[in-house]
């Protein structure tokens, strides 16, 4: 009889340690919430992102059906960003509801322990990351090349969406800045570019109209202009006109280039990867061939030291000493390469803000174990206060990182790892009481 009961007491153990409904429960549970959560962050994303900039083409009477398509190619990027924060407040709402219904002390007195709300949780959260990895990843990328084609085609379709009033617009090697705007009629033009000899040129109109020439590209019919080149080496040397009427082209290719640059926040991560790896190259070579003329002004100094008065350099040490002292502050400017450190802080954000989805599930999991009443509505409510102070660690993370140089790696990843260990410690708490 004893020994029947033992071997029905491990049975129910067994069942109590892993209990597959209610494993099916919490995790059925958590992913609805983090459904609502995740309509609630694409609603405000769509609307801060999307929207705006579909207004912005609407206005321009661009068709409704390409809006549509730049919406709809620009979805991923919302996916891959709402994802994290969503599996925040979901996880936190589902936890805090089941506590304060006390659900979980129910489990906790039937013999089960917090393995029983963790490991769902977890599986959950590394489900999401997965999404949401997927989608900043592979759909992305895919999603923003087709999202420059259309709009490439729209901009030589629509040329009023370039040159709005009052801005300043780049196209390739030209920069035209614009006064007000009436249709296609612009107050105020200001051209700046080069001449086909590569002299500098500056033009100036009172008014101009913008004119689609079909595949020839853009002319900007100008009026009252008057134009001044000038070379590049002689800024003295220049010459001068005035016009009545003036055309002024803009190539297609000038207007395609303009809008067809990819970031690598729009790159995948092994093509990240890979321009982290010729720029590293490149910025090698140049520390290297800095470092030889660094080498060889200090070798030049030194044999002037040495020789004294009577060397022929010795009335120079001082500029040389000058020289010597810029080359090693220029050395140091250029070890700290802007453009790579951007590639590698993105590189690294293509990680942490995906799995961040995982990271929040140590913290949301021990924090609505706290919840006393209204556990849905409090764990709402906290988790978007989490999101904005996470949105905020991971901006100022960047900032520094870009600013001040700090590591890459530890500006995108703390954030993640205060989660974990915060989640954790409040965990271990909870645990022991």
């Amino acid at each position: 009889m004893s020994a029947a009961m033992g071997v029905m007491d491990r049975r129910v153990g067994i069942s109590r340690s892993v209990s597959w409904t209610l494993f099916r429960y919490i995790v059925s549970e958590t992913l609805f919430s983090f459904l609502v959560a995740f309509l609630f962050f694409f609603f405000i994303f769509f609307v801060n992102q999307l929207l705006l900039l579909a207004q912005e083409i609407l206005t321009k009477r661009v068709p409704f059906g390409q809006v549509a398509l730049l919406v709809l190619y620009a979805i991923p990027s919302i996916i891959a960003l709402s994802s994290p924060f969503a599996s925040l407040v979901g996880t936190l709402m589902t936890i805090g509801r089941m506590t304060s219904d006390n659900e979980i002390l129910v489990m906790l007195s039937s013999g089960l322990s917090y393995r029983t709300v963790f490991i769902p949780a977890i599986v959950v959260g590394v489900l999401i990351s997965m999404l949401s990895f997927f989608a900043n990843d592979v759909l992305l990328p895919a999603g923003t090349v087709q999202f420059n084609r259309l709009y490439r085609k729209i901009l030589v379709s629509t040329p009023a969406l370039e040159l709005e009033a009052n801005s300043v617009k780049r196209f390739k090697d030209t920069v035209i800045v614009t006064g007000d705007v009436t249709g296609n009629a612009i107050d105020n033009v200001l051209i700046l570019d080069r001449t086909s000899d590569g002299e500098r040129r500056v033009i100036m109109a009172r008014n101009a109209e913008l004119t689609d020439r079909g595949k020839e590209g853009l002319s900007l019919d100008l009026d009252d202009a008057f134009i001044q080149s000038s070379k590049e080496t002689a800024r003295t040397d220049y010459d001068y006109a005035s016009s009545s009427y003036l055309q002024y082209w803009m190539p297609q290719e000038d207007l395609i280039q303009a809008v067809s640059s990819i970031t690598p926040r729009e790159m995948s991560s092994i093509d990240v990867y890979r321009e982290m790896v010729i720029k590293k190259a490149e910025l090698n070579i140049r520390l290297d061939d800095r470092r030889n003329r660094i080498t060889a002004q200090a070798l030049d100094l030194e044999l002037s030291l040495r020789k004294g008065p009577d060397y022929e350099e010795w009335n120079r040490r001082a500029a040389s000493l000058a020289n010597f002292t810029r080359e090693i502050q220029t050395l140091k400017a250029t070890e700290q390469d802007r453009s790579l450190l951007i590639y590698r802080l993105e590189f690294y954000k293509k990680f942490s803000i995906p799995f961040g989805a995982l990271s929040f599930v140590f913290l949301s999991v021990s924090l609505g174990l706290l919840a006393k009443k209204s556990g849905q509505t409090v764990g709402f409510i906290f988790g978007l206060l989490i999101s904005v102070l996470y949105w905020a660690m991971l901006l100022g993370g960047q900032t520094l990182g870009i600013r001040l140089g700090y590591s890459p790696f530890w500006s995108m990843w703390f954030p993640n790892i205060l989660a974990v260990s915060v989640g954790l410690l409040m965990g271990i708490i909870r645990i022991r009481k």
